[in-house]
């Protein structure tokens, strides 16, 4: 068994982006939960001297697979509840929350609309933490293929929604 402070400490730091990058691949909130869960189980399974040193990408490749397996098995694509990710921010009137959600799935849709390898590399970059190296090693991809489709995701992005659209996203 390991070392269960390693298990919480792994599980504070990723657990949160674990949740988003699943979400955000399988399309429904409970199922990211469920299959964050099962990424952490396997850990708890795996030889600690093979994962530590790459930690993150072992999760987020984990993490990728299991919710790339989910899909296939259910076929089933569905919204992500944005307002459960979304933390609320305290002093705000109930019109610039309403205005913060609208630009919120503005953003969320035109996200939707960038082909599937730039959504993944952008959401394990800015939702994960993930380095570019770390990227490459969850989708099989160079890094420098990582790094264009980052570029071209978040350049698109800027296209259509205009340059001050992402400002506090990234």
């Amino acid at each position: 068994m390991h070392d269960p402070a390693w298990i919480q400490a792994a599980l504070e730091r990723h657990e949160r982006g674990l949740i988003r990058f699943a979400a955000r691949l399988t399309g429904d909130l409970e199922t990211a939960r469920e299959l964050t869960q099962e990424v952490f189980l396997r850990l708890c399974a795996a030889e600690r001297s093979a994962v530590e040193p790459k930690l993150a990408a072992w999760l987020y490749a984990a993490c990728r697979n299991a919710a790339l397996d989910h899909r296939r098995r259910t076929a089933r694509r569905g919204r992500v509840e944005s307002n459960a990710m979304d933390e609320q921010q305290g002093g705000t009137s109930a019109l610039e929350e309403l205005e913060t959600r609208d630009e919120n799935e503005r953003v969320r849709r035109q996200i939707e609309r960038l082909p599937e390898k730039q959504r993944e590399a952008l959401s394990l970059r800015f939702a994960g933490g993930l380095s570019y190296r770390e990227i490459a090693e969850v989708t099989g991809d160079t890094v420098g293929n990582v790094s264009w489709l980052i570029h071209a995701g978040l350049k698109t992005l800027r296209e259509r929604l205009g340059a001050g659209a992402l400002e506090g996203r990234a």
